[in-house]
């Protein structure tokens, strides 16, 4: 080779940070796209973009929602639930020339409105048509010759039948019901977790679940961390209100129903709303979709309660749900441990009461910002110590040769916790007398302090004269 300038490159003198995963979730929800991979979402992506990729569908709903509040990238598993979504009677306007049917599966909840565009019978009249109750229409369309127009994006056929011509004007309209996944949907999808190599720090499943399902999530949860080392929280929905049940009634079958779970790795939010999401329709959803936006914004110690910084505005949250929820309620839920939102008089907008979680009882995790500080404690040391495993131990000098290799398994820690202000303080113990030969074991015991956390101010105000001796 002819002599020249040359180089050889010397990499790693940054120490930049090993991908850990925070803030990049996974979302298991109903869809019709039919794929074995996880579609990857991030959030640069437009809501038609979301749609195109994720079908109209719950889990792209979902989507929007936690990309519109933060998320950069999120991991979707499609589910084709197994219960299918309905259709209801068709109303049409007193004077409707014809009629218009409905058949099929729809992929989400929609608020179809058929309008006669044109006037005429079946190849001749034309129609426009609304999935979201007149935010947005379709172009005009023909009606066919064989009357049978399919929405394909929506999984839903309408068929239009006449003995006199379609007036303009004429209006039909009818509601679907979304598809839901079952607990077997959800814990197929839930399997596929371990098999994710992309680094992810917590798991969404969209849609309302009941006790049941949390506690099968809890065993996969457990699964995930003691078999596959993959320490990840899960972001559950509570049922939602029945129109046959008081509120108290709805308050005393969730607090029943906390009591299936005590882990601290599962978290339910327990608070609805009607919520404009970033597609500019209203929709009535569980506020887990907004609650995962942030967590992918916040830092891991950084609870989303913080009110300078994580709020809805009211003009993107019309109303808590169900309708009639007080301070009380807000109260006896977060006491039972879900995740509740409320207002606060002199703020506007609406605010996470705390992050709580399933935890047993008299647990230090009670709330996300502890159970992320320590599942980032548990990817950065299992990955330091990863790099340690077949190393010689020095046995003229056991103890400080096992000291040492622990402060290595604790650097990052300091580093990128410590350092960075998301733990006050972390230390390494070693047991000494530790048999090494025999065991090839090395134990250790992590202690870290937390950030605290103002949840509350008690002032004492008085006046002061100031004469007075």
């Amino acid at each position: 080779m002819l002599r020249d300038v040359r180089y050889s490159i010397t990499d790693g003198q940054l120490q930049q940070p090993g991908q850990q995963g925070t803030g990049i979730h996974v979302k298991i929800g109903a869809s019709p796209v039919d794929t074995a991979e996880p579609v990857s979402i991030t959030g640069t992506m437009s809501a038609a973009k979301i749609k195109e990729k994720l079908g109209l569908s719950p889990l792209a709903d979902a989507v929007m929602d936690s990309v519109e509040n933060g998320a950069a990238k999120i991991l979707c598993l499609p589910v084709l639930a197994s219960t299918a979504g309905t259709v209801t009677e068709v109303t049409a306007s007193e004077k409707a020339g014809g009629t218009v049917t409905v058949e099929g599966t729809p992929h989400n909840a929609f608020r179809v409105i058929v309008r006669i565009t044109g006037k005429g019978g079946l190849n001749t009249a034309s129609f426009r048509y609304s999935l979201n109750g007149g935010y947005s229409w379709s172009d005009d369309i023909t009606v066919p010759t064989a009357g049978q127009y399919t929405v394909e994006d929506a999984g839903f056929t309408m068929t239009f039948s006449t003995d006199s011509a379609f007036e303009v004007g004429d209006t039909f309209r009818f509601e679907t019901t979304a598809p839901t996944m079952t607990n077997d949907d959800v814990m197929k999808a839930a399997a596929k977790l371990k098999d994710i190599s992309t680094a992810y720090e917590y798991v969404h499943v969209v849609g309302a679940a009941a006790p049941e399902l949390w506690a099968a999530v809890s065993v996969k949860q457990a699964e995930l961390m003691e078999r596959y080392r993959k320490p990840v929280f899960f972001v559950l929905e509570a049922y939602e209100k029945q129109d046959s049940e008081t509120l108290q009634e709805y308050v005393a079958k969730l607090e029943a129903g906390r009591k299936k779970v005590a882990n601290y790795d599962i978290q339910v939010v327990a608070a609805w709303g009607t919520y404009t999401g970033m597609d500019g329709v209203a929709r009535n959803i569980n506020l887990a979709n907004v609650v995962c936006g942030w967590y992918a914004r916040a830092s891991v110690q950084e609870s989303i309660g913080r009110t300078a910084v994580y709020s809805i505005p009211e003009d993107k949250l019309s109303a808590l749900l169900p309708a009639g929820v007080d301070e009380e309620y807000i109260e006896a839920l977060d006491l039972s441990g879900y995740l509740t939102f409320r207002q606060y008089d002199g703020l506007a907008g609406y605010y996470v009461t705390n992050a709580r979680v399933m935890c047993p009882e008299n647990s230090d995790y009670r709330y996300a910002e502890d159970v992320r500080v320590k599942n980032k404690i548990i990817r950065l040391t299992r990955q330091a110590a990863l790099r340690r495993l077949h190393e010689d131990v020095d046995l003229t000098d056991v103890d400080a040769d096992l000291n040492a290799k622990a402060q290595f398994i604790i650097a990052d820690v300091e580093t990128q916790m410590v350092d960075k202000g998301e733990i006050s303080a972390v230390r390494v113990i070693v047991p000494e007398g530790q048999d090494i030969q025999t065991t090839e074991t090395l134990q250790m015991q992590i202690r870290y302090q937390p950030k605290g956390k103002i949840r509350e101010f008690v002032i004492d105000l008085g006046m002061e004269n100031p004469y007075a001796s």
